[in-house]
């Protein structure tokens, strides 16, 4: 889940509205090119997504089903973001031009918005990409914005068929976290948008609600989403969110998988409890190191990662241990001495795959009650869950396990265990290949994905 930092007024907002609100696409149908088999080369599985970095869960999953696909000997074609962290990509031509949404005048924030909105270079870089490559299907990631869901319907039109990974709710809810001013809401779940602008959903501001309202209009009208052939939910939760505005037939339940034959288990710790990821409202932090302050120094806790509150909470809770961005083999020692892993979110998780990591390390969890989140973690079997806001109690919680090292182990034993045997990212490939197969028989294709 990542969402662009934009800026733009209320008259931006409005001459956006005015200007998209009668779809028009960069191609006319009649005009498109339909790839039928005599057309194809290889067979090929195009992935998009907006970063082609490692910047966040999306790319994980993505990343991982790309090296799947490959060992199932499926060509594999990239499309995304110029960006100087990328990582290489023989298709970097095709690449869309880097977006930044911090203009300054007005009528670059126009154009900005605009483009926020339908990018009409993604369109015509996509649409020759397909020409080129010939791809059998497309599997799209975390898109919107500086690709948009415009590719879809530009795949779509020429006879390939799409699958959409949801790593968010941005297809039911315009500002993606289904939260209104800090407020659980999933009043946009049935494709009805005005809320955003009623209730002012993007932190407040008419201009920024006005903005993500005429995106979600605009592809409502252009169909985008309705081009989807297949939805994959990584979380059940997620499942009935979606389903509630597209129906049945067009989502499926997929989970994430990880391979925890390349973690090996932790024994032992140093007894402190640990979050790592994202430092954003959304994610509790805070509350964590409320929790962490009335426990008066009962517990030691350790916060990795980075993000927009990361300087605000380093000021306001001293007595944390405040270790920014890890990676690599800094992080690995991070999980594998800490006690436990809190996860203390307050908007609809999906899937986090910091879950998932933890418990291929053998840690338990201390985790909200919320969203896909009470899937991954068992309360009382993997981990403890408590009420998301909580201090309270989730001090309590944290305090009760870090005394109780058998209990701790107990619980690790179990959540590695989970993850052998129900989040196999073997099993995650092996499932998405079926579902390519079924998709591309589906329009006419009959090969067999891999092998």
């Amino acid at each position: 889940m990542t969402e662009p930092s934009f800026d733009f007024s209320e008259e931006v907002a409005v001459s956006v509205v005015r200007s998209r609100l009668s779809p028009e696409q960069d191609v006319p149908s009649s005009k498109r090119e339909r790839l039928d088999g005599s057309d194809r080369h290889a067979l090929k599985v195009l992935f998009a997504n907006k970063f082609f970095f490692r910047n966040g869960g999306s790319e994980v999953v993505m990343f991982d089903e790309m090296e799947l696909m490959r060992r199932r000997n499926v060509d594999v074609v990239e499309f995304s973001m110029n960006d100087d962290r990328n990582i290489p990509s023989r298709f970097q031509s095709y690449f869309v031009s880097q977006k930044s949404y911090r203009a300054s005048s007005t009528r670059e924030k126009l154009r900005s918005a605009l483009s926020f909105i339908h990018s009409s270079e993604a369109v015509s870089q996509i649409t020759r990409l397909i020409r080129d490559e010939k791809p059998d299907i497309l599997h799209c990631h975390n898109i919107y914005h500086q690709l948009t869901p415009s590719i879809v319907t530009a795949a779509a039109e020429m006879g390939v068929p799409v699958v959409l990974t949801l790593h968010d709710y941005k297809p039911v809810c315009p500002v993606y976290t289904q939260l209104s001013n800090g407020q659980v809401c999933a009043r946009c779940g049935d494709g009805a948008f005005e809320t955003i602008i009623a209730r002012r959903c993007a932190d407040g501001s008419l201009g920024r609600s006005a903005l993500l309202w005429a995106e979600a209009r605009y592809h409502a009208l252009l169909g985008s989403y309705h081009r989807v052939g297949k939805f994959i939910a990584p979380s059940k939760f997620m499942y009935e969110a979606i389903v509630r505005r597209f129906g049945a037939d067009k989502v499926v339940h997929i989970p994430n998988g990880i391979d925890a034959s390349r973690i090996d288990t932790s024994v032992g710790d140093d007894g402190y409890a640990l979050y790592f990821g994202r430092l954003s409202p959304e994610k509790g932090v805070e509350d964590l190191l409320k929790a962490h302050a009335t426990a008066e120094g009962a517990w030691r806790l350790v916060i990795a990662g980075t993000g927009p509150l990361f300087d605000e909470l380093r000021w306001k809770y001293p007595a944390a241990e405040f270790r920014g961005h890890l990676t690599g083999i800094d992080l690995e020692r991070t999980i594998r001495e800490a006690g436990l892993i809190v996860v203390p979110s307050v908007w609809h998780e999906n899937s986090p795959l910091s879950i998932l990591e933890a418990m291929a390390h053998g840690k338990p969890i201390v985790a909200s009650r919320i969203g896909g989140i009470p899937e991954l973690v068992r309360d009382g079997t993997t981990g403890l869950l408590f009420d998301p806001g909580d201090v309270i109690q989730l001090s309590e919680k944290v305090r009760t396990l870090l005394a109780d090292r058998s209990r701790r182990e107990v619980f690790g034993r179990n959540a590695r265990k989970t993850v052998e045997n129900e989040y196999s990212l073997e099993e995650h490939g092996a499932t998405l290949v079926a579902l390519y197969e079924d998709l591309i028989a589906s329009v006419g294709l009959h090969r067999k994905v891999g092998s």
